[in-house]
């Protein structure tokens, strides 16, 4: 399979094949039910004349269609396409998720994204057959469907976690969407939905395209995790964090099906989307694992590690902000010992939760440090070069102020410019960042010793020139290259003290 699908014969091909593998890339309108579905619904292949192909949901809802309900084409995972593609229509998309409209409205999206809003709306719509505040319509009655079928929460805690602004509005919305009201829906939900009417909580599954390599990204983490912040068990994650309305937990485990589940609470219900969208880009779970593996396997030095790990995902970041500390921290030393300084730095400068640690001891939970805290004490706390510690501060104090910008909606190239002209940020930096923010798909860090390790025991080039130029045949998977390098770096024996460049 390749990306993207442009041909309408290739997409009714896959909607007569019933692929998932296509589910969330786009949707299906028949012209002769007024009704949208998802590729693989199960329904009887419509007519080719009947069938209008649209790039999102929302765009079929604005020419008039309603939502299968058999499929429920809401419930497929995320397209792959935003983080592929790295345009305007993408970064708005990333945006949207993270909740930019409701709390900023479509001028605070338009702003961010250099346009005005009426250039904005015009764009989106000729892209995307939908402008932002339809997209952002869209994506509020997924959240209520998936929150209705998912939890037990009343149906106006759902209204208000979804965005909507009151009760009627998510019932109207709700009914247009799907052609049923919020009861009808829930009646839909799964027999083993956990009950937790607990404001503000959830529990649900979290919908993903195989395979879904959990071990290693779990694995991951564990290498990573700062404790406090975050608690990590062979299927499960856990992790405290910030969010615009307040403190808020979530926990991912892997059940005995295989399925991923969220466990969350937020401080104020308006923050559960966002925070939904944050863990599917930690988990990168809009990715399409089928047409990443399909593309690095059909090199032969990369095939032996494809079928080893199938499914690999690259980790995003739970805040840009902290992904920069953590990644500057990191710089030139290795796992351990980042994880080591950002523990002392958490302990002396990190917020106290109400949330506790996952551990049974009751004990409250930590916040990663505020940029503000790290700008007026790191020095204090931070050991090292002092001109790695100057960076450090200044990064942080860069962020507090506003001088540097770094969010999920960044346009990469400009990103990568403004990283690289702050002191004390080079190449692997900027790009490890962009990696991990952006969830750019296309990067390689030829400069990584661990990466460059791995490389060479797979029967690559392992000097960053001829690796470089190597790579440039998986384009757009170097980031899923890059994982698959890192996995297959021997293990080194621990040393006392290294320059070794590795993966923070």
């Amino acid at each position: 399979m390749s990306l993207p699908v442009i041909d309408f014969d290739e997409r009714y091909r896959a909607i007569s094949a019933r692929d998932t593998r296509f589910d969330g890339q786009f949707v299906t309108a028949v012209r002769s039910t007024g009704i949208y579905c998802r590729p693989s619904c199960p329904a009887r292949t419509p007519k080719p004349e009947n069938v209008t192909f649209y790039p999102t949901s929302a765009a079929a809802h604005e020419a008039g269609y309603r939502a299968c309900k058999r499929c429920l084409p809401e419930a497929a995972p995320g397209s792959p396409a935003w983080d592929i593609r790295g345009d305007t229509a993408a970064r708005a998309m990333r945006l949207i998720a993270d909740g930019v409209v409701e709390r900023e409205g479509v001028p605070g999206l338009a702003s961010r994204l250099g346009y005005s809003s009426r250039h904005l709306t015009r764009l989106l719509a000729a892209e995307l057959g939908a402008g932002p505040l339809a997209l952002a319509r869209a994506h509020r009655a997924h959240t209520a469907r998936m929150l209705l079928v998912g939890t037990d929460m009343p149906v106006s805690d759902v209204a208000f976690s979804a965005g909507f602004a009151s009760i009627r509005q998510g019932n109207e919305t709700i009914r247009e969407v799907f052609g049923l009201t919020p009861g009808e829906l829930r009646a839909r939900r799964r027999r083993d939905a956990a009950a937790d009417p607990t404001p503000g909580a959830i529990d649900l599954v979290l919908p993903y395209r195989g395979p879904f390599d959990a071990a290693g990204v779990f694995a991951w983490m564990a290498a990573r995790a700062v404790p406090g912040i975050e608690t990590v068990a062979p299927n499960s994650f856990a992790r405290h964090l910030r969010l615009a309305g307040g403190p808020a937990w979530f926990e991912v485990r892997q059940d005995a099906s295989s399925r991923l589940r969220l466990r969350a609470s937020v401080t104020q219900l308006g923050d559960l989307a966002p925070l939904v969208a944050t863990v599917r880009r930690i988990f990168d779970l809009d990715a399409d694992p089928l047409a990443v593996d399909d593309a690095l396997s059909a090199h032969p030095e990369l095939a032996p590690l494809v079928a080893r790990t199938p499914g690999i995902r690259v980790p995003g970041s739970a805040d840009p902000h902290e992904m920069l500390i953590r990644a500057m921290i990191g710089q030139q030393i290795t796992v351990v010992a980042a994880r080591t300084a950002l523990t002392a730095l958490a302990d002396a400068l990190g917020e106290r939760t109400p949330h506790p640690v996952p551990d049974g001891t009751g004990e409250p939970g930590l916040l990663f440090p505020t940029m503000s805290a790290i700008a007026a004490h790191g020095a204090e706390v931070l050991r090292g070069p002092a001109a790695r510690i100057r960076a450090i501060v200044g990064a942080a104090a860069a962020l507090a102020d506003g001088t540097l910008t770094l969010t999920v909606g960044d346009d990469g190239v400009q990103q990568r410019s403004a990283l690289l002209a702050m002191p004390g940020i080079g190449p692997w930096t900027a790009d490890y960042v962009r990696m991990r923010v952006l969830g750019d798909p296309d990067i390689l860090l030829p400069g990584d010793v661990a990466l460059r390790a791995g490389a060479a025991a797979s029967g690559l080039p392992g000097d960053p020139g001829p690796l470089t130029d190597w790579a440039e045949r998986v384009a757009p998977w170097r980031s899923y290259l890059s994982a698959h390098l890192w996995r297959a770096a021997p293990v080194r024996p621990a040393r006392t003290k290294t320059t070794k460049k590795e993966t923070p």
